[in-house]
C-alpha cells in the first residue's frame, strides 16, 4: 500500500477507532446494563474483560490490518500466503465483511430514527408532550414503513457520501470534525443534566458497588459488552489499521481506544439517567429509553426542545461515525479486488445493505409478528439478521485471536507490537488462551437462540472451522512457487 493510503495524522486512527466503537450501544445499552447488574461491580468485571479480552484482540486486529496494508479480505489472503498458513484463515476477512454488511443494514434503520427525533425536538413538536403522546408517536413511526424507509435512505446516503469522498478527504476529514464535536455536545448535555436533572441518583444507579446484583448472566453481559463495544470481528478495525502509520504504538493506541470508549459510555450514562431520574421516569431498555423516555424527559424541562435536539444530533453523529466504519471493509475490498473507483465500490456496498435493511423496516410493521417470515424462521427478519451478526462477530474475533497468537510468526509479532518482552509475553498469553476462551463463551451464548434447521447449519460451520483449525494450527503450508 502506497504512502498516500496512510492516515495523514498519527492521532487519526484513534479518532477512527473510537468513532467506530462509540455508537448507539454506548448511549443506552452500556449504562442500562451497568445499572441493572450491580453498578460498580459490573464496571469492574467489564474493565477486567476489556483488559483480558477486548484489548488483546483489538491489538491483534489492528496488527493484521497494519501488517497487510489491505482490506480485511485481501489482507488475510496476503497474510496466509506470506506466513505459509492454511487458506482457511481467510475466513476471518470474509466473516468481518459479512458482519459489517449485515450490521449496516439494520443499524442504518435504527439510526435513521435519530433524524426523526432531531427534527421533532428542534421544531418544538414534543414540547410539553405527555408520556402517552410521545409513546404513540414512536409507535406511529414504527408503523410507517414509508417514513422509516425515508430515514433509512437519508442516513445511509449521508454515510456513503463521507466514505465515497476517500480516505483523507472523506473519512479522515469527517472524523476530525465529527468526533471533537461529539465530545463537546456530550459535555454540554452532561452540564444541562447536572443543572436540571438528578445527577446524584444517576451516579448511585451507575456506580454503587453491589456484587450481589451481579448474576452469572451479568458476568456474561459484561464479557459480551467488552467485546462488542470495541467493534471487534467486523472488519472495521482491521480496515482502519491498514491506514495506520508504522511508528504509532499498537498497545498505547488500543488502551486509549478502550479508555475513551468506556469514558464516553459512562458520561453518556450519567447525563441520560440524570435526566430520567430528574423527571421521575422509569429506566427503560433499548429503543424505549432512547426514543420515548429521553424525549419525555426533555419535554418537561426548560429549553428541553433545544437541548433535546442537540442530544439527538449527538446520537446521529455517533451513529454516522460507526456506520462509515461499517462501509469501509467491503468498499476497500471492491476497490482492491475489482479495480473499482471508490464511489462505485461505496455505492454497491451501501445499495446492497440498504436493500437488506428494508427487511428490518418491514419487521416492525408489514412483516411483524404472526406474518410469513415469523412462520418460516420463528423470528422477525430484524432478529434473524441480528442473530447472524451475533454469530459472525464472535467467531471472527475468536479466529483473529487464534491466528495472531498461533499462526503468525511470533518474532514478527513481537517486532510489530513493540514494548517490553514482558508485555509481549502477557499479550501472547492473553490472546492465545484467555481471550479465545472468553469469546467462545460469548459465542456459545448465542447458540441457544438458534433453533429449527438453523442449528445444523451453525453446527456444521463450527465443525468445519474446528477441523480446519486443528489441522492447520501447527502445520505450515509449503511456500508458493
Amino acid at each position: 500500500m502506497s504512502g498516500h493510503n496512510v492516515w495523514t495524522h498519527k492521532g487519526t486512527f484513534l479518532l477512527a477507532a473510537v468513532g467506530s466503537a462509540v455508537g448507539l450501544g454506548n448511549l443506552w445499552r452500556f449504562p442500562y446494563l451497568t445499572g441493572e447488574n450491580g453498578g460498580g461491580a459490573f464496571i469492574l468485571v467489564y474493565a477486567l474483560t476489556i483488559f483480558a479480552v477486548g484489548i488483546p484482540i483489538l491489538i491483534a486486529e489492528i496488527m493484521l490490518g497494519r501488517t497487510s496494508r489491505q482490506s480485511p479480505i485481501m489482507g488475510m489472503r496476503h497474510l496466509t500466503r506470506t506466513h505459509q498458513t492454511s487458506r482457511a484463515w481467510e475466513s476471518i476477512g470474509w466473516l468481518g465483511a459479512a458482519s459489517a454488511f449485515l450490521i449496516l443494514s439494520f443499524y442504518s434503520v435504527v439510526a435513521g430514527w435519530s433524524l426523526h427525533y432531531t427534527w421533532q425536538m428542534l421544531t418544538g413538536s414534543l414540547a410539553g408532550a405527555d408520556a402517552a403522546t410521545i409513546g404513540a408517536g414512536f409507535e406511529s413511526l414504527l408503523a410507517s414503513p414509508g417514513l422509516m424507509t425515508l430515514y433509512h435512505t437519508l442516513f445511509i446516503i449521508l454515510s456513503a457520501l463521507i466514505v465515497g469522498m476517500g480516505i483523507h478527504k472523506g473519512i479522515e476529514g469527517g472524523l476530525r470534525i465529527i468526533m471533537p464535536a461529539l465530545f463537546v455536545i456530550l459535555l454540554v448535555v452532561l452540564g444541562y443534566s447536572i443543572v436540571n436533572g438528578d445527577i446524584g441518583a444517576a451516579a448511585e444507579f451507575l456506580f454503587t458497588f453491589n456484587m450481589a446484583d451481579l448474576s452469572l448472566e451479568g458476568w456474561l453481559e459484561a464479557m459480551g459488552q467488552s467485546f462488542f463495544t470495541l467493534s471487534l470481528g467486523m472488519g472495521a478495525i482491521m480496515a482502519y489499521g491498514a491506514y495506520m502509520p508504522s511508528d504509532v504504538s499498537l498497545t498505547r493506541t488500543a488502551f486509549a481506544v478502550a479508555f475513551v470508549d468506556t469514558a464516553v459510555a459512562l458520561v453518556a450514562g450519567l447525563a441520560i439517567f440524570a435526566l430520567v431520574f430528574g423527571a421521575g421516569l422509569e429506566t427503560g431498555q433499548g429503543p424505549g429509553l432512547m426514543f420515548v423516555t429521553i424525549p419525555l424527559a426533555f419535554a418537561e424541562m426548560p429549553f428541553g426542545s433545544l437541548i433535546g435536539g442537540i442530544f439527538f444530533i449527538l446520537v446521529l453523529g455517533a451513529a454516522i461515525s460507526s456506520s462509515i466504519s461499517l462501509i469501509e471493509p467491503v468498499a476497500a475490498f471492491l476497490v482492491e479486488r475489482f479495480d473499482m473507483t471508490r464511489p462505485q465500490a461505496v455505492a454497491i456496498m451501501t445499495l446492497g445493505s440498504w436493500a437488506l435493511g428494508l427487511l428490518t423496516v418491514v419487521s416492525f410493521n408489514v412483516w411483524s409478528e404472526g406474518t410469513i417470515f415469523h412462520a418460516l424462521f420463528g423470528r422477525s427478519a430484524f432478529d434473524f439478521v441480528e442473530l447472524l451478526t451475533n454469530i459472525f462477530m464472535p467467531l471472527g474475533g475468536l479466529l483473529i485471536a487464534l491466528f495472531a497468537g498461533w499462526a503468525l510468526t511470533q518474532s514478527e509479532v513481537a517486532k510489530e507490537l513493540g514494548g517490553s518482552p514482558a508485555w509481549f509475553s502477557v499479550w501472547r498469553f492473553l490472546v492465545r488462551f484467555i481471550a479465545p476462551a472468553a469469546v467462545a463463551f460469548v459465542f456459545l451464548r448465542t447458540l441457544p437462540q438458534v433453533d429449527g434447521y438453523l442449528l445444523p447449519t451453525v453446527g456444521a460451520l463450527i465443525i468445519v472451522l474446528g477441523v480446519a483449525l486443528s489441522r492447520h494450527l501447527l502445520v505450515k503450508q509449503p511456500p508458493a512457487a
